[in-house]
């Protein structure tokens, strides 16, 4: 199954636009959409969870209509929010067991069987009977896909998942990303580099509502090898920097200022080549 995006803008009351033409094609693995706070990302989102409709275009989920036919879309998509609520007072297994109610699953054993294996794949059966409100971070989103993933989706969407978490958390959430996108549809939107470094099969860079780059993250990386230098200079040299080299990024290091500077070539012979990344990437095509 695949899901194929044409052509999608959408503009808000406001006069916001945040989507602005916007076509793609995503099949089964995990799939990077990534971008900075404000770049459309959760519009997007929005709109092929059928929380809202674009102003024009189309979103095809196999054979799909996903403007037209939200309720057959809804019974093959999970989905994990930016902000997942959650009532803190019940336990995971009766708010879990709550949410197959609502997802269609009406026969208890069942939903039993459903609800076991969810908390065991998410390694929270043993917190099962704990309120979720005395869950970590970590421990509520993998909840979170916990419930994304009841009822056999066939498209799983994860919005900001990692944001907060600390490193044993996130890396828990990636293998368990990793092991649900092996044969489903999983679209994870995010503004960390790492994430989609670690996870993605296939991405795409957005801002300010366009996409600005898409493909595979370690042939976008060999496509701007040997274009990334870098140079250590004071603070006041900045300005100066910015002003005259395409500066793509800056760092600390040791009182210092580590300037990435993007140039076909070696701006001068000051700067020193340096091995590009996915963080190197981003950087040189938001600021484009």
């Amino acid at each position: 199954m695949k899901l194929s995006i044409n052509n999608l803008s959408k503009t808000y009351s406001n006069g916001l636009k945040a989507l602005d033409n916007i076509t793609m094609e995503i099949g089964s693995g995990m799939f990077g959409l990534l971008g900075p706070n404000g770049a459309g990302k959760s519009s997007l989102m929005r709109t092929i969870a059928t929380l809202q409709e674009p102003d024009t275009g189309t979103v095809m989920l196999g054979d799909i209509d996903v403007i037209k036919q939200k309720a057959e879309v809804r019974k093959i998509l999970g989905y994990l929010p930016q902000d997942f609520g959650f009532y803190p007072k019940v336990s995971a297994i009766d708010m879990l067991d709550h949410f197959a109610i609502l997802k269609g699953i009406a026969n208890p054993k069942e939903r039993k069987e459903v609800c076991d294996a969810l908390l065991n794949q998410t390694n929270l059966y043993e917190a099962r009977k704990r309120n979720i409100g005395d869950y970590s971070g970590g421990m509520r989103q993998r909840f979170g896909i916990a419930q994304a993933l009841l009822g056999n989706p066939k498209l799983v969407i994860v919005d900001e998942p990692t944001a907060g978490l600390d490193p044993m958390e996130r890396n828990r959430f990636h293998n368990l990303l990793s092991e649900i996108g092996e044969n489903i549809i999983v679209i994870l939107s995010t503004h960390i580099v790492e994430d989609v470094r670690n996870l993605c099969s296939n991405m795409v860079i957005m801002n300010q509502g366009k996409v600005l780059l898409s493909g595979q993250p370690a042939k976008t990386i060999s496509e701007m090898d040997g274009k990334i230098w870098s140079k250590l200079i004071d603070k006041e040299q900045l300005t100066d920097h910015k002003n005259n080299f395409k500066v793509i990024s800056t760092k600390v290091v040791e009182g210092k200022i580590q300037i990435h500077v993007y140039h076909p070539t070696q701006p001068d012979a000051s700067f020193n080549a340096t091995a590009t990344d996915l963080e190197d990437v981003y950087f040189a095509t938001i600021t484009q």
